[in-house]
């Protein structure tokens, strides 16, 4: 345990033991020594309270018990008289002290010129709580000499409380150091203005007991004089200990000192010739010195000057930059007479160097910002007039109010969707601070950040969010001051943001109790994501581990450690697990099921000591009894996030929290506060729905609607440890007269009681363990009022076979039912969804945002969505296209159960028409996934996109890549050297892609067969970059060569991929396998994926990347190879079967009814007796798989389809390259002259033959390029074009027809064509030419001239 004790206790002092304790850094104990009685305070508050405008009290950092929760030692009223680095102690008035780390913050002293008089008991600085004091205990007129800063402040303050004041300035004009002479002269007048009087240009010779004597000889009478005359820095324990000092104890900008262990930070230490006097400079120090001592060097201390205010009530002033002209300095100033208002802007060699501003101030942020980006000047300035934008959205308008949120959270981002939704974002500049490095994330779902899921998976915030709403936010910045007066708030850099109007959302922080080596490395807390890091870096090396803490957020955290394989034990204070939410029979059953699952649960425990030990931790017990670990979780709870409110003065509840009002506004009425920081009659709101609710009242007060806040319920439902344990209304029957009803099965391990009114008539509340099903209906009845059944009882009981129902069901609910919390959404927002068009999960969550908070909702929007639907009349149709009347799930079973081998015999039978864009590949897929015949079989050609005809993946410009198949990314060196040549002969671009893969840019369509044949000799399959098929599986190198590994993931991913390479499914299947828990190949995020453990494998199902992140279910642990592979068989053939065209496995499993609970059911359980079914259907796949590429090489027939032109054996002259990068990229084709077509009026093309039946193929007609189609019996003829593109690729899109209209879907971007005139078939407007086709004696003849005059005739 490293020992560090702080000398001073000062702003620098405490925000050092702030940002070590958010480092949450167990190794050190900290001890802070202060010479003041009182605990620390805000200097900067000094002038309000010297004036009566704010108690000392407002003044305070933190009260006594913030130190006490976070195990720092203060030692207040107590002066260290000498340091002794030899020996590593100090001796103070009262004790001797040993430390290992030592820190001076004594700050500076008040620099008292040598004045006869000087000395006398009525005289004062103006730097300390006693100065204060002292200053206000003597009446009578009032001196103060300086009319720096703090003098003008000190006359100000004095002047308000009452006395009769005259400053007395050194120089010619006030604060010359930041005012030049018209801003002094402004300054002096409103000073005057008050009846202060300023004596300039001048000094005292003499103090006496009742006057003072100028330089010129006035005597003004004096009852009470105030030295504010500047500070020097306190150097003198330092000097004397040994260290290094000059005018400050030097430091580098490590804040190290010239000692080891020793360092320096505040207004006593000097960095390269300079001392600091401003807090701000001063609290960045204490970061950079904070992130040294817990172990996280980073860059040194930097600064950058962010000016000057005044904090004079009624007196704006703002300075920055530098004051006085040179010879060569220009200056654009304006002075509005009437305001008072004047700004100057200094500039040299046209760049802005000094900002000034008296009067309005709103313009200091942006100006500070072009101050410091050393901008050129604009006069435009002086009138708010930016058209440099130092906002980071870019759409800083100085026009626009500034919102400053202080806090990114859940609740603080839902306050901002908030706010866009009403537009505020239009009316307001919105600038957010988040103090963690991460953007808003879940909380609600912590925990399974542990079951592998990642930051970004857990995140709230949309990619483009920000900048799509012109909303600025600043992560990993910390706001350290909110200046009320001047409606400013300030960082830890001392940047500075105006506000009109705030809102802090600044949440809670952990409780962890004052435990005798509570701060031991080896404990932590759990709150954030870089909090659950830290616990994941000690569980690998840890066998047991302890939660102390029993209540929601202890049996999360005891999950999580369960989850990482550490042996779990609950240490709990009170009797009960969950004493706030259960009762005592509701608490046993759940003490019953924990224990069950192995975890270790110790309640009526008091910690009084956590011991360190060689082989870990001891927790000693009040009742003697001991428990060993090797870490401790700390998770007892949480306390209201108030300091920063505390500091500026806002009302603060006795235990804690930031008092608010129904409209959430703070004891200041431009101030807000949100969520788990906001204290209302009394009461701190721990969850999210509460917070959203507040979020919702904010925005709409700040929209101009009449929403205030009356509470809200706290009832819970979750899942802790796999229980499932909900709470709801008075859970304890504490209303006078209260009955309870309970019901236990022992056998399952099931408690449920609710509580009913006196007359029995109206529910109260209840308690649900084991089983939570009827948590939704039972909150409703008890939100709702709703009337009791005459045997309440059966509400809780099981339903007899036949029985009745036993709850009313959502068509009982009012329509002002909340079903959503989280959302504020009622029965009538979703029945409205459902009238305007949602008619599935899916889309009820898009448009209404229900079940996308905590989730506790989701099976209640089902029924009310159901139940609406019914009501409607509703039937939801599920055909795919207008030629089946069927969905994809039905048309497989038609497939398979009728052994339908190809698309005419499905459509003959069971559709009409010719297919579409929509049905042919839909089919092709099933037939794939069924028999696994040829994509190239005449009958199955036709059904097959551009990529599945050609086995490549088509690019912008219709020339194709290649992906020759490597599993797991393994490829041998010749592997590598034939890829290379083959890039190289063939004018390649490749680039090696992020599933483990090269890709082979650029080919040709006549260019694939060579290709291919020099590729399958090198020993490569096909890639199936193309179709909805397996991808590369994934993985890590695994155990065979990285030391974290614990499996062969590279092996295992080879199996997979082998087994699977040949399977065709409703969309594109990605898998990965990873050696460890460390997660490199990103299983989480993949379709399925495989963790190694060391007893197996953890299969992960339905993840999902990209736009629609999903972080995959953990679906069995510890797996061995044969029942891995036994699982994901009937997983991929279970979702075959039952997938909607193109859905995703992570779209489908949110669809699937019963969700993951029911896939294990069937794929684990066999519930459906179908898992041999399963696994035969895809050991047919596997046996059947063949090599496409091979099984093409061999057939002239197929080959001859790989033509850019039937008649020609010419290059596409639109595909062009350009060399970048040393590789070929694509290029602008050259511009082409004028068309050549043939002179006479009709050309032989090919031989009917030669055109696949239902498909096209390209041709020239001189140099034109055409494309020809065999739709039936007629041919087509039309430009090769896709429209709106430069590439010639209409001749490989689908075929079909809508509703008998015989159209050609283009290849790149959909679009559909009518054949017989190249118009769009859905607007009508031309879009490609269409040419004259007729065909004689087998053979195909195009006609010259176009047919765009006769199209709409034809």
């Amino acid at each position: 345990m490293t020992r560090l004790v702080i000398v001073g206790h000062g702003m620098a002092a405490t925000r050092l033991i702030e940002a070590l304790v958010m480092y949450k850094n167990g190794g050190i104990s900290v001890t802070v020594i202060g010479e003041e009685p009182q605990l620390a305070y805000n200097r900067i508050q000094l002038s309000p309270v010297l004036g009566g405008e704010k108690p000392f009290a407002q003044t305070l950092l933190h009260p006594a018990q913030w130190y006490l929760d976070h195990g720092v030692t203060v030692l207040s009223d107590e002066a260290v008289l000498a340091v002794d680095a030899t020996s590593r102690s100090l001796t103070t008035t009262k004790r001797l002290l040993f430390w290992d780390e030592l820190v001076f913050s004594t700050g500076s002293y008040p620099f008292i010129p040598p004045i006869p008089g000087v000395q006398q008991p009525h005289v004062h600085a103006f730097r300390t709580m006693q100065d204060v004091e002292a200053i206000l205990q003597q009446s009578g007129p009032k001196v103060v000499l300086g009319g720096g800063v703090l003098g003008v402040e000190a006359a100000a303050a004095l002047r308000l409380h009452g006395d009769d004041v005259t400053l007395i300035h050194r120089a010619g004009r006030l604060m010359e150091q930041q005012l030049d002479q018209q801003a002094s002269d402004l300054l002096q007048a409103q000073l005057t203005g008050r009846g202060i009087r300023c004596e300039l240009s001048s000094g005292l010779v003499n103090i006496e007991a009742d006057c003072v004597t100028l330089l010129d000889g006035q005597r003004i009478a004096a009852d009470g004089v105030v030295i504010a005359t500047g500070v020097k820095p306190n150097i003198s324990l330092a000097q004397e200990c040994g260290a290094v000092c000059q005018q400050g104890i030097v430091v580098d900008e490590q804040l190290r000192t010239s000692m080891p262990g020793i360092s320096a930070v505040g207004e006593c230490c000097e960095i390269n010739g300079q001392t600091w006097g401003l807090v701000a400079p001063c609290l960045k120090q204490a970061e950079v010195l904070a992130a040294r001592l817990a172990g996280f060097i980073g860059a040194g201390f930097g600064w950058q000057a962010s000016g000057t205010r005044l904090k004079v009530t009624g007196i704006d002033l703002f300075s920055a930059g530098v004051t006085d002209t040179t010879a060569t300095d220009a200056t654009l100033s304006t002075y509005d007479p009437l305001s008072g208002h004047y700004r100057r802007l200094l500039t040299r060699d046209g760049k802005l160097h000094g900002v000034l501003l008296m009067g309005d101030c709103h313009s200091a942020a942006p100006l500070i910002d072009l101050l410091a980006q050393g901008a050129t000047a604009h006069s435009d300035w002086l009138f708010d007039r930016f058209d440099t934008q130092p906002s980071a959205a870019g759409q800083m308008t100085m026009t626009k109010p500034t919102l400053a949120v202080v806090g990114h959270g859940m609740v603080g981002h839902h306050f901002l969707e908030q706010c866009v939704s009403r537009n505020l974002h239009l009316h307001y500049h919105i600038v957010v601070f988040g103090e963690e490095r991460y953007a808003a994330y879940d909380r609600v779902h912590l925990s399974e950040y542990f079951a592998g899921r990642s930051a970004q998976s857990l995140s709230l915030v949309a990619d483009d969010f920000f900048a799509r709403n012109g909303i600025e936010l600043r992560l990993g910045q910390c706001v350290t001051e909110i200046d009320r007066e001047m409606h400013v708030i300030r960082n830890a850099d001392g940047h500075e943001t105006h506000w009109d109007s705030l809102v802090l959302a600044t949440g809670s922080y952990p409780f962890v109790p004052p435990v005798k080596g509570g701060d031991s490395p080896a404990c932590f807390v759990y709150r954030t994501l870089d909090d659950l890091d830290a616990i994941a870096a000690k569980a690998k090396s840890a066998r047991r581990g302890v939660v102390i803490g029993g209540g929601l957020l202890g049996l999360e955290a005891a999950n999580a450690l369960r989850q990482l394989g550490l042996e779990t034990h609950v240490v709990e204070f009170a009797a009960n697990l969950m004493a706030v939410q259960l009762d005592n029979a509701g608490a046993a059953m759940l003490r019953e099921k924990i224990e069950a699952l192995g975890v270790g649960v110790h309640t009526t425990k008091s910690t009084t000591e956590i011991e360190s030990t060689t082989d870990g931790l001891v927790l000693h017990f009040a009742d003697g009894e001991k428990l060993e670990t090797e870490m401790v979780v700390f998770s007892a709870g949480i306390r209201p996030q108030d300091a920063l409110a505390r500091r500026s003065g806002l009302d603060i509840g006795e235990r804690g929290g930031i008092c608010i009002d129904s409209h959430c506004r703070t004891s200041d009425d431009a101030i807000f506060a949100i969520g788990e920081c906001a204290l209302w009659e009394g009461r701190v709101f721990g969850l999210v729905a509460p917070g959203y609710q507040m979020a919702r009242v904010v925005a709409a007060q700040l929209a101009g609607e009449d929403v205030s806040f009356s509470g809200a319920d706290m009832s819970t439902k979750l899942k802790l440890l796999g229980v499932d344990v909900a709470s709801f209304g008075d859970a304890h029957a504490r209303t006078p007269g209260a009955k309870s009803y309970q019901w236990t099965h022992g056998p399952e391990q099931i408690y449920k009681k609710i509580v009913v009114s006196a007359e029995g008539k109206t529910l109260l509340g209840g308690v649900l363990v084991g089983d939570a099903g009827d948590y939704a209906t039972l909150l409703q009845m008890m939100l709702n009022g709703m009337p009791l059944p005459g045997q309440p009882e059966s509400l809780i009981l099981p339903a007899l076979a036949g029985g009745a129902p036993k709850a009313l069901g959502v068509a009982a609910l009012p329509d002002t039912a909340q079903i959503c919390s989280c959302h504020n959404v009622s029965k009538a927002d979703i029945c409205r969804a459902v009238s305007a068009g949602a008619t599935d999960i899916g889309a009820i969550k898009q448009c209404t945002k229900a079940a996308t908070g905590c989730g506790g909702c989701s099976a209640l929007v089902k029924q009310v969505m159901e139940h609406q639907l019914a009501a409607q009349g509703v039937e939801v149709k599920k055909d795919i296209c207008e030629h089946f009347p069927w969905s994809r799930q039905e048309i497989y079973h038609l497939v398979r159960v009728n052994h339908i081998h190809t698309f005419e015999q499905l459509i003959s039978r069971y559709g009409h028409g010719h297919g579409c864009e929509i049905c042919k590949p839909l089919v092709g897929s099933v037939l794939a996934s069924c028999w696994n015949e040829y994509l190239l079989k005449p009958a199955h050609l036709p059904l097959q996109d551009t990529n599945d005809r050609y086995f490549a993946n088509i690019q912008k410009d219709g020339s194709y890549s290649v992906v020759p198949r490597m599993p797991a990314g393994e490829v041998t060196p010749d592997g590598l050297i034939a890829i290379g040549q083959i890039a190289k002969r063939y004018q390649l671009y490749s680039k090696i892609t992020g599933g483990q893969r090269v890709d082979l840019f650029g080919a040709r369509l006549e260019q694939l067969p060579d290709i291919w044949r020099e590729l399958v000799a090198a020993g490569f399959e096909t890639g199936h970059a193309y179709g909805k098929s397996l991808r590369t599986v994934k993985s890590c190198v695994g155990s065979t060569w990285c030391r974290y590994g614990v499996q062969d993931s590279t092996a295992m991913a080879v199996m997979l991929e082998n087994r699977y390479k040949g399977l065709r499914a409703p969309h594109k299947i990605k898998m990965a396998v990873s050696g460890c828990t460390r997660e490199c190949a990103e299983a989480q995020s993949k379709d399925v994926g495989v963790i190694a453990t060391d007893k197996g494998w953890n299969l992960y199902l339905c993840g999902n990347g990209g736009m629609k992140p999903r972080h995959a279910d953990l679906f069995a642990s510890d797996l061995d190879d044969t029942a891995l592979m036994r699982t994901i068989d009937r997983f991929l053939m279970f979702y075959i079967r039952t997938a909607d065209r193109l859905q995703r496995t992570s779209t489908w499993m949110d669809n699937l009814e019963g969700g993951i609970a029911y896939l294990r059911e069937v794929i684990l359980d066999d519930s459906l007796g179908i898992a041999s079914e399963l696994e035969q259907e895809m050991a047919r796949v596997v046996e059947s798989y063949q090599c496409e590429w091979q099984t093409t090489l061999s057939s002239p027939q197929r080959l001859a389809l790989f033509r850019s032109y039937i008649n020609s054996d010419e290059a596409d002259e639109t595909v062009a390259r350009a060399p970048l990068r040393g590789q070929p990229q694509l290029a602008k084709p050259a511009s082409r002259g004028r068309e050549s077509l043939p002179t006479k009026p009709w050309q032989e093309i090919c031989t009917l033959d030669a055109i696949p039946e239902q498909a096209g193929i390209g041709a020239r007609l001189g140099d034109v390029q055409i494309a020809l189609f065999r739709f039936g019996q007629t041919i087509y003829a039309l430009d090769n074009l896709e429209p709106g593109s430069a590439a010639q690729v209409l001749s490989r899109g689908i075929l079909g027809d809508v509703q008998g209209e015989p159209i050609v879907i283009s290849p790149l971007y959909k679009q559909r064509i009518r054949l017989r005139d190249g118009r769009q078939y859905d607007s009508g407007e031309q879009a490609v030419r269409a040419w004259p086709v007729k065909v004689e004696a087998g053979k195909v003849w195009v006609g010259t001239q176009a047919l765009i005059l006769r199209a709409e005739a034809s």
